[in-house]
């Protein structure tokens, strides 16, 4: 009250409020970030590992299993997962909601430290990193040229621009994608090793012994020191030529005679291709804390320089920019939540027939979203969809709290008082049950604040824009509002004298309150009958309706994963990549506006690649395809499209849709499908029979696709059974033998590491030994490899070990050190509830499963579970709550039933439009049905509190058709405004429409139907519950003067 009459009193101040309020909001919109999500602190710690070509076998058990039983010990772990393939493995430590990421970033690299003691010799630390959610490719950093090779542009992409790229703030910057590294390769001929009797160990030892790093000594001479440096690395790198193999008896052989010397890049791995053309890029990954607006902005400022760091016949450009999508979003529900505000604004003026009135209103609505801009930069919120979407749902309550304070003056100026008086008397009459109003609304979303992990970061940031406009509503319609109407209202405007013309509303309201009057006799079956079948449809409709995560949202994007048959060369994944492209083309018309794909495997050079893209072997490649709006075809069109092209052209190939857009790989937390489904078991072989059955009953859903078993169990493999006897009759070891082995089939680089400096650009490279791949091209051609070189017999691989053509998993995948075999599925036309219910029922109808098999739903499953129970939950928390207070306010159980009886109306009435609309229940649905309740529960504390108010000053049995004729217009004012505000936002018109659209219409199906129970199912059940009982006052107070208990003349006469 002191409020109230404090801002009449100074009405200077409120300007000077006003203008702070516009100050203030300019400068937190100016530093506030602008993003599609809020921030999803999941707290996940990725370790990546190289040791090259090491088996995926070796991997698993020499590397792997040490980090994974280290981790373990580490505070906090949720659990541990990795994947091992040849050359590298991927560790990701989940842990805990609230753990303390630092102290366990810091445990973590300490037990990395412990475990490499017992790893083979030559292994080199990991890259360890935080990888949230959030940290999500925002476009690509592509690099192009007519006349270098790719390695070239490897290397000038990697030391001339990523230094630059990585300093920009927010940005995480791997190495290049589709090159490799800059190496100083010594090509050997095997007909020549052979024709001088040498082994490639033999070669790989002589180079390690002419071409070492040693250290620079000192003398002193005179008054100086001088660094005496030797040339034991070579300066030029065609120096290596004159290296001698063999010395002393027969001729000397040098490594110019049998190979030639050239600098090049380390084995192919991998190709990246941009537009269809192989290409080099880097991709632009934001950090999860960083604004992707902010972001993609710094890195296009910085493109001028960029382009200088490199020569001109390099051409570097930004693919794939997702700020648009972003930005455009943003501006999307920001332009629908301004038409809601003008719409409703309109709807006001409608009912009040009063253009100041209206003009009022209105300009409360920008004054509480500004005030409620300040307040969540405050508190540390971005710019994104959920608080965006908070505000706009919040623009239907201001106008509740606007309108019925102009409506209640409205009503006191009707009585013929002063301007003044009605002003004053008019929002003093309705402050406590405005203020009430607000704590039930705000107790709505009290449950946000006991969230955690995803519902809790999409939640909680549209909870506090919902709260903190309407508390600054609540101070405006208190303060602003008294003021303005002074200035703005005119005094005059209802002339009380002579007869009055009935309005078209008027006429109405007499109309309905006759109705109604009818309508509420016989009310307790009537009322009965109402509760039980509104909670009967609750059920109903709750059972018919989808769930989803979040809304479906078509974006153009699409991302697809394409296997060729285990153990592909790359050069035969690319063509089909290619091929794939075309297809793609074709069904577009033309109308592909980017595309991009990696084939193979990331070099063992670049192992922190595998945390930002995964791939297991050179049989994939992963495809982004970003589609013109010209193209004509919807998302999920152009998918079914495409698998059937792929199966039609591709018959080897299988293909699997993977999160494309911003939303979806945000959404996903990693996990490559909606539904992913691990068999986990002790024994493989077991599990893959399972995972087979599995596999094929999964199938018979008509709704699923690409449904496959994701880890490749046939990599084929040339087993080299090394016989420990003869090589021991013919002299040798087994080192001798593997060395040479690696030296021809892969490379020196990871058994006998040598180096060249480069000395203008101060770099060093790796110097290898590598036999030409295409000389090594059957078992008769390794069998012919050397292993020793003697000035006698030579000794081929053939005669020391026996050759078998099998087939092994070519990646091990583990779960708290247990073994798993992935199978994915994608769903069309079908929300993810009732997929994963029939995912569920195939799993239950397999046959007794072999002791220690076990099988674990994944992918979204767990994140749906979480986000649906914490909703539901919350839903009732907030109902709780509310009556709790309901019942401090009123002093009456009964009452406090009496409002909350129209909450099943209000669900029934949003699931209802939803289902008609085709929408689900998810994250924004579920928050549009919550805010629905919330309004619903506002207009019914306004009818009883009327209601009561006149059988406490006039005890008659017309106080229920009273309140119902006082509350008729501010109710419909109400409900009609913010679902005239709502439209907009449930066209989905805009970019990004679609993930704001179920929250509008959600609140419009429940805000029809409470108006319906407000206006007709109330006033009948608070006609049954009070019935025609005075009003009873149950203080037990004896001075309360309206008590029972109150004894007249004793006021005073009490003493301590």
């Amino acid at each position: 009250m002191n409020l109230l009459k404090g801002a009449l009193q100074k009405p200077v101040t409120i300007v000077v409020v006003i203008l702070a309020i516009l100050f203030f909001s300019y400068l937190a919109i100016k530093k506030m970030r602008v993003d599609i999500f809020p921030q999803l602190g999941l707290p996940t710690v990725y370790v990546a590992q190289p040791y090259g070509g090491l088996s995926p076998e070796q991997m698993e058990g020499f590397v792997t299993s040490y980090y994974e039983y280290h981790f373990l010990y580490v505070t906090g772990v949720k659990f541990v997962e990795s994947k091992s393939i040849q050359g590298a493995a991927l560790i990701k430590i989940q842990f805990n909601e609230g753990t303390d990421m630092s102290q366990a970033m810091a445990e973590v690299v300490g037990y990395v430290n412990r475990a490499k003691a017992f790893m083979p010799p030559g292994t080199v630390p990991p890259f360890i990193t935080r990888f949230d959610a959030g940290s999500v490719p925002v476009g690509e950093l592509v690099f192009t040229s007519k006349t270098r090779t790719l390695g070239e542009i490897s290397d000038l992409a990697l030391f001339r621009v990523r230094p630059m790229f990585a300093t920009l703030p927010g940005v995480s910057a791997p190495p290049p994608f589709g090159g490799n590294q800059k190496t100083v390769i010594v090509n050997v001929d095997p007909n020549k090793v052979r024709e001088y009797n040498l082994s490639p160990d033999e070669i790989v030892q002589a180079l390690a012994k002419a071409n070492s790093i040693t250290p620079a000594g000192n003398i002193r001479e005179g008054d100086k020191t001088l660094i005496t440096s030797q040339n034991a690395v070579v300066n030029n790198v065609q120096e290596l030529a004159n290296v001698p193999i063999r010395i002393g008896a027969g001729p000397t052989v040098y490594i110019r005679d049998i190979s030639s010397v050239n600098i090049g890049s380390d084995i192919t791995t991998s190709y990246a291709l941009v537009n269809g053309k192989r290409s080099v890029y880097i991709p632009v990954t934001k950090r999860s804390d960083a604004s992707t607006w902010d972001v993609v902005q710094r890195v296009k400022a910085a493109l001028p320089d960029m382009q200088a760091a490199v020569p001109s016949d390099i051409k570097v450009a930004y693919e794939f920019d997702q700020s648009g999508y972003v930005i455009n979003s943003v501006k999307s529900l920001s332009f629908e939540g301004a038409l809601g505000a003008i719409l409703t604004g309109l709807m006001v003026l409608l009912f009040l027939g009063d253009q100041r009135s209206a003009l009022i209103v209105v300009l409360t609505i920008p004054m509480s979203i500004l005030s409620a801009i300040i307040l969540l930069n405050l508190f540390g919120q971005t710019i994104n969809i959920m608080t965006l979407g908070g505000l706009a749902l919040a623009v239907g309550i201001l106008v509740d709290e606007g309108t019925v304070t102009i409506e209640n003056i409205h009503r006191h100026l009707e009585m013929g008082k002063s301007k003044g008086k009605a002003i004053l008397d008019g929002c003093r009459e309705i402050f406590i049950p405005k203020l009430l109003i607000l704590l039930c609304i705000l107790s709505v979303f009290v449950p946000s604040l006991f969230m955690s992990g995803v519902p809790e970061g999409m939640f909680l940031p549209l909870s506090l824009s919902v709260g903190f406009a309407m508390i600054s509503s609540f101070l405006i319609s208190n303060t602003i509002i008294p003021v303005f109407s002074n200035w703005i209202l005119k005094g005059n405007q209802f002339n009380h004298s002579g007869s009055h013309k009935e309005t078209r509303f008027e006429i109405f309201r007499h109309k309905y309150i006759v109705w109604l009057e009818q309508f509420i006799k016989g009310a307790k079956w009537k009322s009965m009958a109402y509760v039980l079948g509104s909670m009967v449809l609750v059920v109903i409709l709750f059972s018919l309706i989808g769930t989803d995560i979040f809304p479906k949202v078509d974006a153009g994007q699409a991302q697809v994963r394409l296997r060729m048959p285990t153990g592909t060369r790359i050069e035969r994944t690319e063509s089909a990549t290619q091929k794939l492209l075309h297809l793609a083309d074709s069904i577009t018309k033309g109308n592909i506006a980017a595309s991009s794909a990696f084939i193979g495997t990331q070099p063992s050079s670049f192992p922190i690649n595998l945390v930002y893209l995964w791939t297991s072997g050179p049989q994939e490649s992963v495809i982004k395809i970003n589609l013109n709006k010209e193209a004509g075809i919807g998302i999920e069109n152009f998918k079914e499209q495409m698998r059937e092209a792929v199966h039609q052209s591709l018959p080897d190939a299988t293909i699997s849709f993977e999160p494309g857009d911003l939303v979806e790989q945000v959404l996903n937390l990693g996990s490559s499908n909606p539904i992913e489904i691990a068999v986990l078991g002790r024994d493989l072989s077991q599990s893959r029979v399972i995972a087979e059955k599995l596999n094929n009953k999964l199938k018979s859903i008509t709704y699923l696709r690409d449904v496959q078993i994701a880890t490749p169990l046939d990599y084929p493999e040339i087993k080299i059974d090394i016989d420990r006897v003869k090589a021991g009759q013919l002299g040798l070891t087994v080192d001798q033998i593997s060395k040479s082995t690696v030296a021809a089939t892969s490379s020196s680089r990871f058994t006998q590491p040598n180096y060249w400096l480069d000395k203008s650009s101060g770099i060093a490279y790796q110097v290898q030994i590598e036999y030409p791949q295409y000389k090594i091209n059957s078992n008769e051609q390794l069998g012919l490899v050397p292993v020793s070189g003697n000035i006698g017999n030579p000794v081929y691989l053939r005669d020391a070990a026996s050759m078998q053509r099998i087939t092994t998993p070519g990646e091990y995948d583990r779960i708290n050190q247990q073994r798993f075999i992935t199978i994915t599925a994608n769903i069309n036309n079908k929300d993810l509830g009732t997929a994963l219910k029939e995912v569920n029922v195939k799993i239950a109808s397999l046959s007794q499963l072999p002791q220690g098999v076990k099988i674990m739903v994944r992918g979204q499953s767990e994140l749906l579970h979480e986000t649906m129970s914490e909703l539901q939950s919350g839903l009732l928390i907030a109902i709780i709550v509310i009556f709790l207070m309901l019942a401090v306010n009123f002093q009456s159980f009964k009452l406090s039933l009496t409002i909350l009886s129209i909450i099943p109306t209000v669900v029934a009435g949003s699931i209802l439009l939803l289902l008609l609309t085709g929408k689900t229940l998810n994250i924004q649905s579920y928050m549009g049905t919550i805010m629905a309740v919330g309004v619903a529960v506002a207009n019914a504390i306004l009818f009883v509190t009327n209601a009561e108010l006149h059988r406490k000053r006039d005890f008659s049995s017309g106080f229920t058709l009273s309140a119902t004729f006082n509350r008729l217009r501010p109710i419909l004012m109400t409900n009609i405004a913010m679902i005239a505000g709502m439209i907009p936002m449930s066209l989905g018109i805009g970019e990004g429409g679609d993930q704001s659209a179920p929250l509008a219409i959600a609140v419009i199906g429940g805000l029809i139907f409470s108006a319906v129970s407000t206006l007709i199912f109330l006033p009948m059940i608070y006609s049954y519950v009070v019935g025609n009982q005075p009003y009873k006052n149950l203080s037990f107070d004896p001075e309360d003067e309206n008590s029972i208990y109150y004894e007249a003349g004793n006021t005073n006469n009490s003493s301590l």
